[in-house]
Protein backbone atom coordinates (compact mmCIF):
# COMPACT_ATOMS: atom_id res chain seq x y z
CA UNK A 1 0.00 0.00 0.00
CA UNK A 2 1.40 3.05 -0.64
CA UNK A 3 0.79 6.15 1.45
CA UNK A 4 1.21 9.53 0.37
CA UNK A 5 1.50 13.23 1.89
CA UNK A 6 0.09 15.62 -0.05
CA UNK A 7 0.97 18.53 2.62
CA UNK A 8 4.41 17.40 2.72
CA UNK A 9 4.53 16.40 -1.54
CA UNK A 10 3.34 20.67 -1.56
CA UNK A 11 5.82 21.84 0.95
CA UNK A 12 8.78 20.08 -0.85
CA UNK A 13 7.45 20.92 -4.46
CA UNK A 14 8.20 24.40 -3.07
CA UNK A 15 11.29 24.02 -1.73
CA UNK A 16 12.75 22.11 -4.57
CA UNK A 17 11.95 24.69 -6.51
CA UNK A 18 13.51 27.20 -4.68
CA UNK A 19 16.61 25.61 -4.52
CA UNK A 20 16.91 25.13 -7.69
CA UNK A 21 16.49 28.50 -8.47
CA UNK A 22 12.98 28.32 -10.25
CA UNK A 23 11.33 31.26 -10.77
CA UNK A 24 7.63 29.57 -10.59
CA UNK A 25 6.57 26.23 -9.68
CA UNK A 26 3.25 24.51 -10.83
CA UNK A 27 1.56 22.15 -8.06
CA UNK A 28 -1.57 19.59 -8.60
CA UNK A 29 -4.29 21.68 -6.86
CA UNK A 30 -6.89 20.79 -4.30
CA UNK A 31 -8.98 22.72 -1.48
CA UNK A 32 -6.20 21.69 1.19
CA UNK A 33 -3.01 22.98 -0.90
CA UNK A 34 -5.42 26.41 -1.90
CA UNK A 35 -6.30 27.61 1.93
CA UNK A 36 -2.25 27.10 2.39
CA UNK A 37 -1.08 29.22 -0.60
CA UNK A 38 -3.25 31.64 0.55
CA UNK A 39 -1.88 31.28 4.28
CA UNK A 40 1.49 31.97 3.13
CA UNK A 41 0.85 34.16 1.20
CA UNK A 42 -0.86 36.46 3.89
CA UNK A 43 2.36 35.63 5.68
CA UNK A 44 5.10 36.76 3.34
CA UNK A 45 6.29 33.42 2.43
CA UNK A 46 5.11 33.31 -1.49
CA UNK A 47 5.17 36.39 -3.79
CA UNK A 48 2.23 35.68 -5.81
CA UNK A 49 -0.31 33.00 -6.63
CA UNK A 50 -2.96 31.97 -8.90
CA UNK A 51 -5.21 29.57 -9.13
CA UNK A 52 -6.30 27.39 -12.66
CA UNK A 53 -9.08 25.41 -12.02
CA UNK A 54 -9.89 24.50 -16.02
CA UNK A 55 -6.46 23.25 -16.36
CA UNK A 56 -6.49 19.19 -15.74
CA UNK A 57 -8.55 17.34 -14.06
CA UNK A 58 -7.83 18.43 -10.55
CA UNK A 59 -6.47 22.32 -11.91
CA UNK A 60 -3.20 23.83 -10.69
CA UNK A 61 -1.41 26.10 -8.28
CA UNK A 62 0.82 28.10 -9.90
CA UNK A 63 3.46 30.19 -7.27
CA UNK A 64 5.65 32.87 -7.68
CA UNK A 65 8.24 32.30 -5.34
CA UNK A 66 9.09 35.22 -3.58
CA UNK A 67 13.37 35.34 -3.54
CA UNK A 68 13.43 35.51 -7.47
CA UNK A 69 12.82 39.32 -8.87
CA UNK A 70 12.23 38.19 -12.03
CA UNK A 71 9.30 36.34 -10.96
CA UNK A 72 7.17 39.60 -10.45
CA UNK A 73 5.69 38.67 -13.67
CA UNK A 74 3.21 36.04 -13.27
Amino acid sequence: MIVTDPIADYLTRIRNAQMAGHKVVEIPSSNMKKAITEILYEYGYILKYKFDDAAGKQGIISIALKYDPMSKNL
